[in-house]
């Protein structure tokens, strides 16, 4: 299999049992295919299944996302309260790269919401995730002022966020939200 005609580019050769066959991915939207038998075995041959696009892939669905989040005729149509709640979860409970992608959507998902459209609730598990990271870079006097860059896309998403929900009036419930309840009698206290 291959994804020219020549079988010179992204070529994927198989033979022998099925425990041999493991999956790939071509690029582009053609491919090419050449079954040859040996006449040695009077099996049926071998299926294999073309899947179109990569269906499920973390890279595709950002894609997708990001590009539907900039068309501002198609937000209107989007489910932005289901798209928050997956993105939340996502930079929840991935790493890496793809937490950052995930939070860099919910940037895009905050600018373009309107009252009750996100529950800000569901932040608070990276509330506390950046709390706890700058409570450390306060202590850490080795590197000051250099930030990793989650700790800098966290403080973008609570920045664009405190400043969207002030717009919108509710800035005191998504305080109240974020924050629990020891840790606003701490704050009276002090």
């Amino acid at each position: 299999m291959s994804s020219s005609s020549d079988f010179q580019q992204d070529r994927h050769s198989f033979s022998g049992s099925p425990q041999k066959w493991t999956d790939f991915e071509l690029p582009g939207d053609t491919l090419y295919y050449r079954f040859t038998s040996d006449m040695s075995n009077t099996e049926w041959g071998y299926k294999f299944t073309v899947t179109a696009g990569h269906l499920g892939r973390f890279q595709t669905g950002f894609e997708i996302l990001k590009q539907m989040l900039s068309e501002e005729r198609v937000i209107p149509h989007l489910p932005l309260a289901r798209i928050w709640e997956w993105q939340v979860g996502v930079a929840c409970r991935q790493t890496g790269h793809q937490r950052l992608k995930a939070i860099h959507l919910l940037l895009k998902v905050v600018q373009c919401s309107s009252q009750g459209d996100c529950d800000l609730t569901l932040l608070k598990p990276l509330w506390q995730l950046f709390t706890h990271m700058e409570n450390n870079s306060c202590q850490d006097t080795a590197k000051p002022g250099i930030l990793l860059p989650l700790h800098r896309a966290l403080a973008e998403l609570f920045f664009v966020t405190e400043n969207r929900v002030t717009e919108l009036g509710s800035l005191q419930e998504y305080l109240l939200a974020l924050n629990t309840e020891d840790h606003l009698h701490r704050c009276t206290a002090q």
